[in-house]
């Protein structure tokens, strides 16, 4: 006779199960030993029958959970490939929904090599720094330049009042000034890219915990 669970009971029961398994398994004793004038194992002291049958029922236990975790998550799987989400983004099945927020979260299985947004921000937020500092070094050099041109053309007498030699040296900087060249406008770019991705990752955590509160599988 099939068991229907929601998806979250089935999930809290397969992630039990794997500490139970774990458990058991660890704490399960398979071999003893024993000298041919006694009766009962060394380490269990029990009858060579009586340890036999706690072996067999401790293996036995083991394997049922086994089993019972291989049908849950069998289920679980089935469910998640077979049941829709809607999002903003488009529609997923839970399980490319899980997979998109585990590969955009960095802890799927191609790591934080496959978080391809995030990476493309810091890109983006990262080139951008480090060119307006070069631009703004670059910059600040050419004012420097700049002024000992000025101080070279009309000495240390600030009274001088023919500019007409400076011209030379506000045409030098103007020519000489080094601009920001930015196509896609980076800094608006890489704020719409965050949000983007932000709003998915809330949107497909809330997508996937609606549909396993309100989805049942069958465990046979």
């Amino acid at each position: 006779m099939s068991e229907k669970l929601l998806v979250t009971q089935a999930l809290d029961e397969r992630d039990l199960l794997i500490k139970k398994i774990g458990d058991k398994i660890g704490n399960a004793s398979f071999l003893d030993s024993v000298k041919p004038n006694e009766e009962k194992v060394l380490n269990a002291q029990q009858t060579r029958d009586e340890f036999a049958k706690k072996v067999s029922s401790a293996y036995q236990q083991i394997e049922d959970l086994i089993t019972r975790f291989a049908k849950i998550d069998a289920a679980i799987v089935a469910s998640n490939a077979a049941t829709m989400i809607e999002t903003s983004y488009g529609s997923f099945t839970v399980a490319a929904a899980i997979s998109l927020r585990s590969r955009i979260k960095g802890i799927g299985s191609f790591g934080s090599e496959a978080d391809f947004e995030g990476m493309l921000y810091k890109k983006l937020t990262g080139e951008y720094e480090d060119m307006v500092q070069r631009i703004d070094l670059k910059n600040r050099q050419l004012q420097s330049t700049a002024e000992n041109m000025r101080l070279s053309i009309l000495g240390k007498d600030s009274k001088v009042k023919n500019d007409k030699p400076l011209d030379v040296v506000d045409a030098y900087v103007k020519e000489n000034t080094t601009e920001l060249v930015d196509p896609l406008d980076i800094q608006k770019k890489a704020e719409q890219l965050k949000e983007k991705r932000d709003a998915l990752l809330t949107e497909l955590d809330t997508q996937i915990k609606v549909s396993n509160a309100t989805t049942f599988v069958e465990i046979d």
